[in-house]
């Protein structure tokens, strides 16, 4: 039986920065490992042709940061149109940037007669609203019906949380082809790390030699309120900053940092010039040889995420701090795959939107409350132990197999 052979479309891809790049180069990588041919297509400031190790690269010219509508709709084209012109793999799996890839995977499956997978990552067009762009009625509901009917030809769809499969099942796809597979934080965050040198900005685990919580509090440092990563339209940082502003004069030895870049960034740089916030830091997007000690430093993580994006939407900061080990502040709705995983595992709190009052509350009961912050450390790292790379990958390699298997058996191909 012949290798089989595997087609990736996404929008980003290393050294382009994004999360669905990141995952995508990992699971790229293990199916070149386990002896598939494995095909990316993607973008880069030039249309290159390249090579990842065994996995071949095919870039497109595309921006990096894609200003509207009609730049994404050209890379979707051009995307396909590069697609199209390769021979035919077993299976193509598509993700969703641009938006509507699905669309082109379908449409690429049935010309070539290859398999599909769908890796959805936030659902479209519904999240459309929530991210602020408006959308007549009579269009999204249009974008929608092409989405579904090409979902439901999928062999199968893969899923990054419980709500966005319930969004799904509501609509009509059949449960039995969708697969509940969570993302994993970077492989940096995993990695074993010497017990001795653990405890970075002092409380994080309990190892020998280690100061107490307590008295690294007495030391003056600062209490860490850890915001990393991107600050997208689905990701409001209203409710974060007016409790910064309730905590900035009581509390001074609470600080909180944003790390990251973008336009996003540059307004909570001004909202801090306007409020005269001295209690939040900005730090520029950080290299991936920073990122343990990074993502380690914050006592707390926040995650922020609006109400309506619940289903549509699963940010993945949050694997990101149990894979540190540290408690999380999700501040966003209840029905929603972040704040389950956080009640599952006792991880930290969940905080409306727009409650700023609840989330000043519950930063300063885990800064002078020892033992709820270690019981919540706990949970986060029993939460940790369960969302791993190598967990995620291996259930999407037997997935991906179980879609192929047959034809490749039939056929020897």
């Amino acid at each position: 039986m012949r290798r089989p052979s595997i087609l990736f479309l996404n929008r980003v891809y290393p050294p382009g920065r994004g999360a669905t790049g990141r995952i995508l180069r990992d699971l790229a990588r293990r199916f070149a490992r386990e002896g598939w041919h494995v095909t990316v297509v993607t973008t880069g400031p030039q249309r290159a042709k390249e090579r990842d190790g065994s996995v071949r690269i095919i870039r497109i010219k595309g921006a990096e940061k894609p200003s509207g509508l009609f730049e994404y709709s050209w890379i979707w084209l051009r995307l396909l149109w590069t697609a199209l012109r390769l021979s035919k793999r077993n299976l193509v799996v598509t993700m969703t940037d641009p938006p509507m890839l699905v669309v082109a995977g379908n449409i690429l499956a049935k010309l070539k007669r290859s398999h599909h997978m769908h890796w959805c990552q936030d659902l479209y067009p519904d999240v459309l609203p929530a991210l602020g762009f408006k959308v007549p009625g009579f269009v999204l509901g249009w974008f929608k019906s092409l989405s579904r009917r090409a979902l439901k030809s999928c062999d199968r769809v893969v899923v990054i949380g419980r709500c966005m499969a319930h969004r799904m099942t509501d609509d009509g796809i059949d449960p039995a082809h969708i697969t509940m597979i969570p993302n994993w934080p970077d492989f940096e965050l995993v990695r074993p790390v010497n017990n001795n040198a653990q405890a970075v900005n002092g409380h994080a685990v309990a190892v020998e030699g280690a100061k107490p919580y307590q008295e690294l509090l007495k030391d003056g440092q600062k209490f860490k309120v850890l915001y990393a990563g991107n600050i997208g339209q689905a990701h409001p940082v209203d409710t974060i900053l007016d409790a910064a502003e309730k905590l900035n004069v009581e509390y001074p030895e609470i600080e909180f940092i944003f790390v990251g870049d973008g336009p996003r960034f540059d307004a909570v740089a001004r909202e801090r010039s306007v409020r005269r916030l001295d209690n939040i830091r900005l730090l520029p997007y950080q290299p991936i040889g920073n990122l343990r000690s990074l993502m380690e430093s914050g006592d707390i993580h926040l995650v922020s995420m609006k109400e309506e994006a619940a289903g549509y939407v699963v940010p993945s900061k949050i694997y990101a701090a149990m894979a540190v080990q540290r408690p999380c502040i999700f501040v966003g709705p209840e029905h929603c795959e972040a704040a389950q995983v956080i009640h599952d595992f006792g991880a930290g709190t969940v905080v409306a939107q727009g409650n700023a009052d609840d989330l000043a509350r519950a930063i300063v009961h885990y800064r002078m409350n020892g033992e709820d912050w270690f019981a919540a450390q706990n949970g986060a790292a029993d939460a940790g132990k369960v969302f791993m790379p190598k967990q995620s990958i291996k259930a999407w390699m037997e997935r991906a197999w179980n879609v192929v298997e047959g034809d490749l058996r039939r056929t020897g191909s």
